[in-house]
């Protein structure tokens, strides 16, 4: 087995509102924003948690790609407003606080902290874009 020292810089995530999607991971999920690039819905939005400088979210409309066909544009509409078009997972040593932050913040709740049959304990929310967010508890 050899080591590597490639690490996690950034990922991607889609928006549909800037706004919204900035107001939600800066305010509600408290990181910080890193970049702020373009305007009106075409705007690259970088954010990430305080402590971890080295890893980023960038925020991004996802049918900016050039070569994305109509049909293209509405089917990732359609999987972005059923929540099927992306992903993440976090984590938090207080899982508990940081769901009862977050539903007191009125976000969109998926599924409060729940034991898995495969040991994490973790819980789902979506954000404004319809992204599920995943939230497991680090041990």
């Amino acid at each position: 087995m050899t080591t590597t020292d490639i690490t996690i810089h950034q990922t991607f995530l889609p928006h549909n509102d800037p706004d919204e999607s900035l107001t939600f991971y800066s305010d509600v999920l408290g990181f910080e924003v890193r970049g702020d690039v373009g305007r009106g819905k075409m705007r690259w939005i970088e954010v990430g948690p305080p402590d971890q400088p080295g890893v980023s979210i960038v925020l991004a409309p996802p049918v900016a790609a050039p070569g994305v066909s109509d049909d293209e544009r509405r089917t990732i509409a359609e999987m972005m407003a059923k929540g099927t078009y992306a992903m993440i997972m976090l984590a938090t040593e207080d899982l508990d606080g940081t769901f009862a932050r977050l539903q007191a913040a009125g976000v969109e709740v998926v599924q409060e902290p729940t034991k898995q049959s495969w040991g994490i304990r973790d819980c789902a929310i979506r954000d404004p874009a319809g992204t599920l967010i995943r939230i497991q508890e680090l041990r």
